[in-house]
């Protein structure tokens, strides 16, 4: 039996919402995005840790108390299909066992609420507060996995489970990945990307876009398990009664093109008999 450990983010890569967006709405705090992007132009937190430093200092964000961020799990939409992917990992891939992880900079009562039932608490690593005891507000942050906290969690797990580093498995969809993505290709580990940004996108070695949780098995299954034939692929899923519907392979490049010169200074050279030569 191959042991490896599979580590995945939760905003946006296990659900299709962002955990500060469901607790503006329940404090009825507007302009989330706007202030995280505020945030990213100054560098004033690391990236993925933005909710976490509101959830601290941002007068209207300080309100949050525990059984926000639980309300807040139970409201958010999980992809589907997302029950099957721990007993997959954990069982349904022959000579293979998963130990399955979230690592995630939300806020580690609103992933627990969101999981209850699917992943145990104890594999749940998310932003982690003090509160205090009376008033239940936060106080201070005591961890928060983004960035290079992702990485430091990882190796932490790696060695909690006592495996190599060409044996773990990472998804992810965002900026907030970049750093571990990095660190699992750097040590031959395997990366899949979850999405089109353009930032990781280029970094994963492989990259799948479904809304369903499942989706990270099919590069899983081709490149780790080394299942080449499609149909033996198709034959898993059907064997815990799910049909692969549409399956396209498809290469993307990221193109931008721009003038050399601003339309303003080749006007202003035309006229000056530049533009001749």
């Amino acid at each position: 039996m191959k042991h490896y450990l599979f580590a995945s983010d939760f905003d946006q890569t296990l659900s299709f919402n962002d955990s500060g967006l469901i607790l503006s709405e329940i404090l009825g705090v507007s302009g989330f995005e706007e202030r995280v992007a505020g945030m990213a132009r100054i560098n004033l937190a690391q990236q993925g840790g933005e909710l976490a430093y509101l959830l601290l200092h941002d007068p209207e964000f300080r309100r949050v108390r525990k059984e926000h961020l639980i309300e807040a799990g139970k409201r958010i939409r999980l992809k589907q299909n997302i029950r099957l992917l721990p007993k997959i990992l954990n069982d349904g891939i022959e000579g293979y066992h998963f130990s399955f992880y979230v690592i995630s900079a939300a806020p580690e009562e609103v992933i627990q609420s969101a999981l209850e039932d699917i992943v145990p608490p104890d594999h749940i690593i998310g932003a982690r507060f003090q509160y205090h005891p009376q008033t239940g507000e936060i106080e201070s942050v005591i961890r928060v996995p983004a960035g290079y906290g992702k990485v430091a969690t990882l190796d932490e797990l790696q060695a909690q489970l006592q495996i190599g580093s060409d044996r773990i498995v990472y998804v992810g969809d965002g900026g907030s990945d970049i750093h571990v993505m990095l660190h699992v290709n750097r040590r031959d580990g395997f990366t899949v990307a979850v999405s089109e940004n353009k930032y990781i996108a280029p970094i994963a070695k492989r990259s799948i876009l479904s809304e369903d949780a499942l989706s990270p098995l099919i590069p899983v299954l081709e490149e780790v398990v080394g299942l080449t034939d499609p149909t033996s692929i198709r034959s898993l899923f059907e064997a815990h009664g799910l049909q692969i519907q549409e399956w396209d392979k498809v290469k993307t490049d990221w193109l931008k093109i721009g003038e050399i010169f601003p339309k303003s200074f080749a006007h202003s050279a035309s006229q000056q008999g530049m533009g001749n030569d």
